[in-house]
């Protein structure tokens, strides 16, 4: 094993990224919510079935804010490109405190998909 210097150290040796692309469908329909502020979200389950290195299906929760029309509108089965960022909240109810991992689209493009892309 080599010893490194610590890259906590250096700005130059911090290379912090937080940027994720999924490819998928939708599970479900989304759910759409507008607040008392007027901010609009809808939040998404994506399907995404792998079949290398292993067989795999994960379903991954989406927020997109300010969604356009398209996007509240969609029906399952609908195939969806997401880029994002992952965000872990968290949040307290008559349960206990729980908290939820999840991703905060940047990006969203609906519908047939270019497998080129």
């Amino acid at each position: 094993m080599t010893k490194r210097d610590n890259p906590a150290k250096t700005e130059e040796a911090r290379h912090d990224r937080n940027e994720v692309t999924l490819r998928g469908v939708l599970t479900t329909a989304p759910e759409h919510r507008v607040f008392g502020s007027g901010a609009s979200l809808a939040r998404l389950l994506v399907t995404i079935r792998l079949s290398a290195p292993r067989s795999r299906t994960d379903v991954i929760p989406v927020t997109v804010w300010e969604p356009d029309a398209a996007v509240i509108e969609a029906e399952r089965g609908t195939p969806v490109d997401v880029i994002g960022q992952v965000h872990r909240r968290f949040w307290t109810d008559a349960e206990g405190r729980h908290s939820r991992v999840e991703v905060v689209a940047t990006e969203i493009q609906l519908g047939k998909i270019d497998a080129t892309a």
